[in-house]
């Protein structure tokens, strides 16, 4: 470019008769020189003002159209794929408008989602006890894995709801299943009742972790997205926890275990009451042409003085997505599968590294290690991740996404290989117990810094708002997909490898996800959804 721009500054300087020396300074060509040669000009002085009249506006159209090709130049490189090499410094102006509000409300989806993972774990001995199944260990495992199998099929349900119905009313619809399902698990009487409210508790988290980080994404102020799209996976290890301090009184009282599914009944119609008067989603409504119900959304969302230009920005990314909302085919055509391969590649890693695994064999580390009680071994693997989401909340809009996707598989690769060691080298036996506890830890503080949070925000910022939707929701389709066959097969296979040899390979894939990350994820720190877009995504 820059030989470009010297051809026409030389043209220029010839036609005007002038000097020019080009000098490169914050993206714009400056004149050091543009004084008239001494001529004598039968005209008179009037003529020599007129030249130079017209030299000062034929230099100022010139750098206009420098700065002009510049931006064309920049969004094209982005466009190949090195959004990464072009951090975005835009001064974000600071909202005044309302939206965290709304995104506790959003939260409440995940709360429940991590409320139903765990609530199972504490109650599954007493349940059993009811309904008769003590002795039966396969149906036990039904109606655990039955939630994830609904989670699956919620999860590509969500995509097609949200686009169809809009993101505030796919909430509202959410609470049925959710509702429902814990309803009927707290009154169940037989172990088929209880799987049926199961499979319908799972259908609503599944669509919950679908929609939570598509509707927070979309209604989030470009300068906290990171942060505030980080506190989903806040609020469901917050579930989590939450979950288990409603265990803490079946000791005393085993029937207790209907009131913590019934417990769940109570978010649910929160969050269906709360999105009644929470803002629909402005992308989704300009997607759907309805400006001024978005002007209102807007409004309501970053502020009065921000909605000429959150609008600009909101109509300018829809240009080029004026086409129907993407069918489910389209998503595996060369235009979309780069970015949607990428989607679901994170959410195979982050199954495949060995989270749950790591949790579910938590108990049985912590207890080699002299740490008899499951309340206790679950009560520190679950501090360990709202800590470490915490922190991953702070570091989010600061360090960027793919920093801390490197750094957390890096540090899940270290802690896996630390765990694999403490189990397989005889010259550790005597500390084995305490590194299998410390390795532990630092995998699930690791695990929250980044593979556990940033995809659920990544994706709805690289996906085209035209698949946004559904890119999402197959996505976590992935990861239900992989969560459940892991839960399925995981004992199985370490029964017949050694957990050790389990432990070595996940910290192989933890160290293939580093390299994925490096050459295929971008940095999306400080970018609009629309900048994202048009940047990444190709044309129609």
């Amino acid at each position: 470019m820059e030989k470009m721009q010297s051809a026409a500054i030389s043209s220029g300087g010839s036609l005007a008769g002038s000097r020019f020396c080009a000098i490169r300074g914050r993206g714009l060509w400056h004149r050091v020189d543009l004084s008239m040669p001494e001529r004598r000009l039968c005209c008179g002085g009037t003529r020599v003002r007129s030249i130079q009249i017209g030299i000062t506006r034929m230099r100022t159209g010139m750098e206009m159209v420098f700065r002009s090709k510049e931006r064309a130049l920049s969004t094209r490189a982005q466009a190949s794929g090195e959004l990464e090499d072009h951090p975005s410094n835009k001064l974000q102006p600071k909202s005044s408008g309302t939206v965290l509000p709304y995104v506790g409300v959003a939260c409440l989806g995940a709360i429940l989602f991590g409320y139903h993972l765990g609530v199972v774990n504490g109650a599954l001995e007493y349940l059993s006890q009811d309904l008769h199944i003590t002795e039966n260990a396969v149906t036990q495992g039904w109606v655990v894995s039955t939630l994830l199998a609904g989670a699956t099929v919620g999860s590509f349900t969500g995509g097609t709801l949200a686009d169809k119905f809009g993101r505030t009313r796919t909430f509202q619809l959410d609470v049925i299943p959710l509702a429902i399902g814990a309803f009927l698990s707290a009154t169940a009487e037989s172990v088929q009742a209880m799987m049926i409210g199961r499979l319908l508790a799972g259908i609503g988290i599944g669509i919950s972790s679908a929609i939570v980080p598509l509707y927070i994404s979309e209604i989030s102020p470009t300068e906290i997205r990171g942060a505030l799209g980080s506190v989903n996976q806040l609020f469901i290890c917050i579930g989590i926890l939450a979950a288990l301090v409603a265990g803490l009184p079946l000791a005393g009282n085993p029937i207790w275990w209907r009131s913590m599914f019934g417990i769940a009944v109570i978010p649910s119609v929160l969050m269906a009451l709360g999105m009644f008067f929470s803002p629909e989603s402005p992308r989704w409504l300009v997607q759907q042409g309805k400006f001024s119900e978005a002007e209102k959304a807007v409004r309501i969302l970053y502020g009065k003085e921000r909605v000429a230009e959150v609008m600009h920005e909101l109509k300018a990314g829809s240009q080029g997505s004026i086409e129907q909302d993407a069918g489910w085919f389209d998503l595996f055509s060369s235009r979309y599968w780069k970015v949607v391969s990428v989607g679901a590649a994170l959410f195979l890693f982050q199954q495949l590294a060995g989270i749950n695994a790591v949790v579910y064999y938590s108990t049985s580390v912590f207890r080699s290690a002299g740490i008899a009680s499951d309340v206790a071994a679950s009560a520190l693997v679950g501090a360990s991740n709202v800590f470490g989401t915490a922190i991953a909340s702070f570091l989010m809009d600061r360090q960027g996404r793919k920093s801390l996707l490197m750094t957390s598989f890096m540090g899940m690769a270290a802690s896996m290989l630390l765990l694999s060691l403490s189990f397989a080298w005889k010259v550790l036996a005597p500390y084995s117990g305490i590194l299998a506890v410390l390795g532990t830890v630092l995998y699930v503080l690791s695990f929250s810094l980044g593979a556990g949070p940033v995809p659920a925000l990544l994706l709805p910022e690289i996906f085209p708002s035209r698949i946004r939707a559904k890119a999402v929701a197959l996505s976590l389709g992935m990861h239900w997909i992989s969560n459940f066959v892991i839960g399925l097969f995981f004992l199985s296979v370490v029964n017949k490898f050694g957990i050790s040899t389990v432990y070595l390979g996940f910290a192989a894939v933890c160290a293939a996800a580093v390299l994925y990350i490096f050459g295929k994820v971008v940095e999306t720190k400080g970018r609009s959804l629309e900048e994202i877009e048009l940047a990444l995504g190709p044309p129609a």
